[in-house]
């Protein structure tokens, strides 16, 4: 058992009339009808700027209370709970804000993307169907947002795995003249023949696009009967014929051939539905300029059918290209939407998540998680409070600097949260004494220790993902997972402290110190300070031979299981409104997990018994 004990650290409190001025900042609106502006606008602020802040605001969360991720949670179940809510609900605002940090002084340029998965390329994609919850839209119904415009004028966009699926279903032809591979083995009987009846076929065919364009042929059952022995066809105002092929390797051998002998000749691979090749067409160019040209003109056709099916995506890219730390308020919960939504259905397992968003954004920051480097901070839980709680503590005056100027309708104003985040993040670099943009700060702190924190509740930041969770409070205490035991079936109303007085005395495993927490009206966890205790505990509740109070407990309807039982019920998704009915069906199911990989590390929490839970708020 470790116990680990924090201290408070206070600075100056500072005057209230050094902050007289309200936080009144605006944020620059964007929907599909200024979007392409907004983008160039957006990528210069971006490539200018050391940081980039981002705050979302989903269709919902979590819909039962033992579905947010919790402080009893391991890495596993917090992903579990977190893929759920960006797999079921839609991502309506994305507000997104690059920014510098010189001294006291921040400048900022903050956007807000107003987005909506609409279906434009008709591929049945981004989505179908969404879930939302009416607290959240009634929440941003009072704060002013128009869910009108958001429907008609949002911005679509469509993931990395989305645009490559939507490529192959629309099967546009592709340039192929960039395409260098050469054949990786001789050339055989077959492959010769194919070549050269290609070869032959093309050389009539120039010949006899020369010879109509020379003697410029009337009569148009000549062209048909032209058209139909050769191949002729037109691609726009250019002659082209089609090459039928029946596999990647006959592409290869006529690309090949097409370089070697035909420079005026501009290649397209025509795809299948499926992804594969169904033909190769050739485009007939008049000189070097005129082929040029035809290059470029698919070059910019594709580059705009990719702006299409990125669309915002296309602000994901720019900040992934340009490796900018990421700074967050809620790392876990933002980024498997982002991850969800614009790269790739969110993996299973937490450490694959782990490594894909890393290869895209190698530097996050969470802001929540640098708090805790400051000491036990007990109900900052957020934003607001935590700006309140630095400024009463300690002297780091902030100068914020927007780029884009005051809007007249103050009412309907987004994305204020992304901005909170960069004055947050600033305050917190001068209190820990860190200087942005530097490897070291002067008292020894490395900035990196505190990036890419993906914990759900993340203890010492100098430790690593080894499967715990982390709680930050008065008094934390590191207990092992397989400590804990969850116990329903208990009489309605009942507080955690009235169940453990219950508890105490019951039994001789309660003769050791244990404390109770509430989950939900339902469930309530049980955890033991000394080891093997939750074990005995269970084995005692599956037994015969239970006396005394215990056992009235249990005729009542008491039940209790491990933590296994909970890891089961949420990757099983068991996600019932009360977390005793999806542990009583946790309960009924094998426990396939721990059978398949019997090596698994037990995972490690933080516990305090701060972590009582007001059935008013459940």
């Amino acid at each position: 058992m470790v116990i680990l004990i924090r201290r408070r650290f206070f600075g100056t409190k500072i005057s209230p009339n050094s902050h007289r001025h309200k936080l009144q900042w605006s944020v620059k609106q964007v929907t599909k009808s200024n979007f392409s502006d907004s983008l160039q606008e957006f990528k210069s602020h971006l490539s200018a700027s050391e940081f980039v802040a981002v705050s979302l605001q989903n269709t919902g969360s979590f819909s039962a209370p033992w579905n947010r991720v919790s402080s009893f949670d391991s890495p596993e179940t917090a992903y579990l709970k977190v893929r759920r809510a960006a797999e079921r609900f839609q991502l309506l605002q994305f507000a997104i804000c690059p920014f510098t940090i010189s001294g006291s002084k921040v400048t900022a340029h903050p956007y807000n993307f107003h987005l909506f998965p609409r279906d434009e390329l008709n591929t049945g994609m981004p989505s179908y169907s969404f879930s939302c919850q009416t607290s959240y839209l009634t929440a941003m119904a009072r704060q002013g947002f128009d869910f009108n415009a958001c429907i008609y004028d949002g911005i679509s966009y469509l993931s990395r795995a989305q645009e490559l699926a939507a490529k192959v279903r629309m099967a546009n032809p592709i340039n192929l003249n960039h395409v260098v591979e050469a054949s990786s083995s001789p050339p055989t009987v077959a492959d010769t023949v194919f070549v050269e009846r290609v070869k032959s076929r093309i050389k009539h065919w120039k010949k006899s696009c020369t010879d109509s364009t020379s003697k410029k042929i009337d009569d148009a059952l000549v062209k048909s009967l032209q058209k139909l022995v050769l191949g002729g066809e037109q691609y726009g105002s250019r002659p082209c014929m089609t090459i039928d092929v029946c596999s990647e390797r006959q592409v290869q051998l006529a690309l090949e051939m097409l370089r070697e002998f035909f420079d005026d000749l501009v290649a397209l691979k025509i795809p299948t539905k499926g992804g594969g090749t169904q033909a190769v067409r050739v485009v007939l160019t008049s000189s070097k300029e005129d082929k040029s040209l035809l290059e470029r003109e698919l070059q910019n056709a594709e580059e705009e059918q990719n702006k299409k099916m990125r669309g915002f995506r296309e602000v994901i890219e720019l900040v992934s290209a340009s490796q900018k730390p990421v700074v967050s308020h809620n790392t876990l919960n933002d980024f498997s939407v982002i991850h969800s939504k614009f790269i790739a259905p969110l993996p299973l397992d937490v450490n694959e998540f782990l490594n894909s968003l890393q290869s895209i954004f190698p530097h996050i920051f969470d802001v929540s998680h640098m708090m805790k480097g400051i000491g036990p901070l007990e109900n900052v839980t957020s934003i607001p409070a935590a700006v309140s709680y630095l400024k009463n503590r300690f002297f780091a005056p902030v100068e914020m600097e927007l780029s884009h100027g005051a809007l007249l309708d103050e009412s309907k104003i987004h994305g204020r949260t992304v901005v909170r985040i960069c004055y947050l993040f600033a305050k917190l670099c001068s209190v820990l004494k860190i200087t942005p943009g530097s490897i070291q700060s002067s008292d020894g702190k490395v900035l990196d220790g505190y990036a890419n924190a993906f914990r759900s509740c993340s203890g010492n930041s100098e430790e690593s993902l080894d499967g715990g969770i982390r709680i930050w409070t008065n008094s934390p205490r590191k207990v092992d997972c397989k400590d804990l035991v969850f116990l329903w079936g208990f009489r309605n109303r009942l507080s955690a402290g009235m169940l453990k007085s219950l508890l105490q005395g019951s039994h001789d495993v309660f003769s050791e110190e244990f404390d109770v927490c509430l989950v939900d009206k339902s469930c309530a966890i049980l955890v033991f300070f000394h080891p093997n205790l939750s074990q005995a505990f269970l084995d005692v509740m599956n037994s015969e031979e239970i006396s005394g109070s215990l056992s009235e407990l249990v005729s009542e309807g008491l039940r209790a299981a491990d933590y296994d039982t909970y890891k089961r019920a949420c990757s099983l998704g068991l996600w019932e409104t009360d977390l005793a009915s999806s542990l009583d069906k946790a309960s009924a199911t094998p426990d396939r997990l721990s059978q398949s990989d019997p090596e698994t590390k037990p995972a490690e929490i933080y516990w305090c018994n701060d972590l009582i839970i007001n059935l008013d708020d459940l």
